[in-house]
């Protein structure tokens, strides 16, 4: 299992009559775990903040500035695509420039026009323009669509724009099966040997792009973006990781912010290996829902009415002790069987979003008493974005790129993982074992970090809304809490409910008080808390 850092939302249906995905492409869109990309003690947190960047641009990126985009079709009827050039390294302009691909429908309502809204899906990793083509651009609340230009650009390393490329699919396929609970020194060494090889072909692809993927040159691309486009202010809406990428913007740039929302909100304050023991937390949190609701169902291969949470976590454990030894097959045509790891995996995939536990359930049952683990390995497949071909997106790839060049490593050794057990074991009683060891991904990745966790407060900043669930596994509350306080111009907005970031998946209180403030400028009254 390669974790992630934060997942993008889910496809499910809402009350904007969003575009639904069923079955296995239900979280396709979906999920992206923590990366292992800090250091230091869990519980400490960042004391220093975010500088802004001066106001004047300098002359020396002038040009980027007064580019002029050459829109073309992209081939999906309402959308135009361009590319947008941008310095690789910022700090030497002169040294050349990295593509960047962007996408946009434009606004289509007689209204008065509010510029452009940028959207960002979250990752790191994800297309924000398949994002838009594929949901905001035609998912998003008609009266938003109607006012602005819908806007999305993939950033450095993702999808478009010079993707960074590390495995062949068959090196993915080895990779995603790799046992990440190993019982010896040999299963140790399997797993690092692993992490070296995905380390070393991402290295060998395009070194001098890995040392220029961070999110706040992401961020700095944006501005060069909104420059292009126009706009005297960027007006955004992130979700997950895009939280973070916002955020960012947001403390390079505060007086250059518009109306933005931060939906599932990351606290770029702490050190990755909190973040993981947060998210290892959360994830819990999500496994408890699950396992209550399952028991109330007829089909729960884990237990029955009257089963507790706990035996229905050591059942669902014991299981995957047994696949550990004794992996069930697929039918899958490149021969894959599912193992702990993808078993695992797909188990995950589907806490993000409680529309996925009837279709958890099913693919337990069939691998549990069928001896059938294709509807597991389907779940896992989604989550890792590999298609029925054996490809995988670059996805994994640009998230681990990203998250290991914007923080240090959480574990630089093995021996580090097991002194850290404990914790995350006791964090989830299902995951944390399996969650610690994919933390130490970052331990041999071939650019030393640039970053370190920081606070961030944006002075001068228009209202920030930012957005937290209370239930949610990938991004905790708690996150969405500590960055309003960090942001000086934030106002939270609170979901009390579970699954992944809170817009368009159903409370029309959340809905209703997000569209006001992109429309009309007014942010959610204090403390406004919605179900």
């Amino acid at each position: 299992m390669h974790l992630r850092r934060i997942l993008r939302p889910t496809a499910r249906t809402t009350t904007w009559a969003r575009p639904r995905r069923v079955a296995v492409p239900l979280l396709a869109a979906a999920a992206l775990l923590v990366s292992a990309c800090s250091s230091g003690s869990a519980s400490s947190a960042a004391e220093a903040a975010l500088a802004a960047l001066p106001r004047s641009t300098p002359s020396s990126l002038a040009p980027y500035y007064a580019q002029k985009l050459a829109w073309r079709s992209c081939g999906v009827p309402g959308f135009q695509c361009a590319t947008l050039k941008a310095p690789l390294d910022f700090a030497k302009p002169a040294s050349g420039d990295i593509r960047l691909a962007v996408a946009r429908k434009k606004a289509t309502g007689k209204g008065k026009p509010l510029g452009s809204l940028l959207v960002n899906p979250g990752g790191p990793g994800g297309s924000a323009v398949a994002y838009l083509q594929q949901y905001a651009g035609v998912g998003y609340p008609a009266g938003v669509r109607a006012r602005y230009d819908m806007v999305a650009m993939d950033p450095r390393g993702v999808a478009r724009s010079e993707p960074v490329e590390c495995l062949s699919g068959r090196q993915m396929d080895a990779y995603t099966q790799t046992d990440v609970t190993p019982d010896d020194q040999k299963e140790t060494n399997a797993l690092v040997k692993e992490y070296r090889k995905f380390a070393e072909g991402c290295g060998a692809h395009e070194p001098a792009l890995l040392r220029h993927v961070s999110t706040v040159e992401a961020a700095r691309d944006m501005d060069i973006l909104r420059a292009v486009l126009g706009d005297r202010k960027l007006n955004y809406v992130g979700a997950s990781y895009g939280t973070f990428l916002g955020a960012t913007y947001a403390g390079l740039f505060p007086e250059r912010v518009g109306r933005m929302v931060l939906d599932g909100a990351m606290d770029p304050s702490l050190s990755a290996r909190r973040l993981n023991l947060d998210q290892t937390a959360g994830f819990d949190t999500a496994f408890q829902a699950f396992a209550k609701d399952c028991v109330r169902h007829s089909d729960c291969p884990l237990g029955h009415k009257g089963t507790t949470p706990a035996q229905v976590g050591d059942h669902l454990k014991a299981f995957f002790h047994k696949l550990d030894g004794h992996p069930v097959p697929t039918g899958d045509r490149d021969g894959r069987k599912l193992g702990e790891a993808l078993a695992t995996t797909g188990v995950i995939a589907a806490m993000y979003d409680e529309e996925a536990w009837p279709q958890l359930r099913a693919a337990l049952t069939s691998a549990m008493k069928g001896n059938d683990g294709s509807g597991l390995l389907a779940l896992s497949d989604s989550y890792y974005e590999r298609d029925s071909g054996g490809r995988y997106t670059n996805l994994m790839f640009a998230n681990a790129a990203v998250n290991c060049l914007d923080l240090p490593a959480a574990f630089s050794t093995p021996e580090q993982v097991k002194e850290a057990l404990p914790a995350f074991e006791k964090a989830s009683p299902v995951f944390g074992e399996g969650l610690a060891w994919a933390s130490l991904n970052c331990a041999y990745w071939p650019v030393k970090p640039t970053g370190e966790p920081h606070r961030i407060q944006a002075k001068g900043a228009a209202p920030i809304v930012v957005v937290g669930t209370t239930r949610d596994p990938a991004t905790p509350y708690r996150w969405a809490q500590s960055l309003s306080r960090q942001l000086t111009s934030a106002r939270l907005l609170t979901y009390v409910g579970d699954g992944h970031t809170a817009y368009g998946r159903g409370s029309a209180c959340i809905d209703s008080a997000i569209n006001t403030y992109l429309l009309h400028g007014t942010p959610p009254a204090p403390g406004k808390r919605c179900t």
